[in-house]
């Protein structure tokens, strides 16, 4: 006699069992994924805040850059050309593009040396910028490299010619760039 198989039966579950399972706290997944989603949205709202803060500053240097540069450049003109009868109108106008302690040594020499020589000997200058370059620049402060070319006249004589380059320092103040440093390189 053969014998059928047995075939065990799940064991039933209790009231007691039943009780327990529902006792368990199940966990619940959506705050997880909300901290998460929210660490993501500060990480990628900080990245983007920084970008855009080097983008700003880049374009401020340029910017600053570029109109340093000319300032430096219109401001060496003004300072450096000249003539015997217009030297105190000249100088007065270019000191206007100064600031500080420079300002005050440029209107001095102008004062003393440069007017009285300039109309005494009749000397006469006028001065090109073939090339200028921005050396460092930011938002309120910038270094241009000059190189400037000056023609001197004495009297009737013939004019002479010199190559030179200077180092100009510019601050930003009210709004304007200022030469507040000038120095033969």
């Amino acid at each position: 006699m053969t014998t059928a198989p047995t075939i065990d039966a799940p064991e039933s579950s209790t009231a007691a069992d039943i009780a327990a399972d529902t006792d368990r706290p199940k966990r619940d997944r959506r705050p997880v994924v909300i901290a998460l989603l929210a660490g993501l949205a500060v990480i990628l709202t900080v990245t983007a805040g920084y970008f855009r803060w080097q983008d700003v500053s880049a374009r401020t240097a340029q910017e600053a850059a570029a109109q340093s540069v000319q300032t430096a450049t219109d401001a060496t003109i003004a300072m450096l050309s000249y003539r015997p009868d217009t030297v105190e109108a000249a100088s007065a106008a270019a000191a206007d593009g100064m600031t500080g302690a420079f300002r005050d040594e440029y209107t001095q020499l102008i004062k003393e040396v440069v007017a009285p020589g300039a109309k005494q000997q009749h000397i006469s200058t006028v001065v090109t910028v073939p090339a200028a370059s921005s050396v460092t620049a930011s938002a309120r402060h910038a270094v241009v490299l000059l190189f400037v070319d000056q023609a001197t006249t004495i009297g009737n004589g013939p004019p002479t010619t010199t190559a030179s380059s200077v180092r100009v320092t510019l601050d930003k103040v009210g709004g304007r760039w200022l030469v507040s440093q000038f120095d033969p390189v």
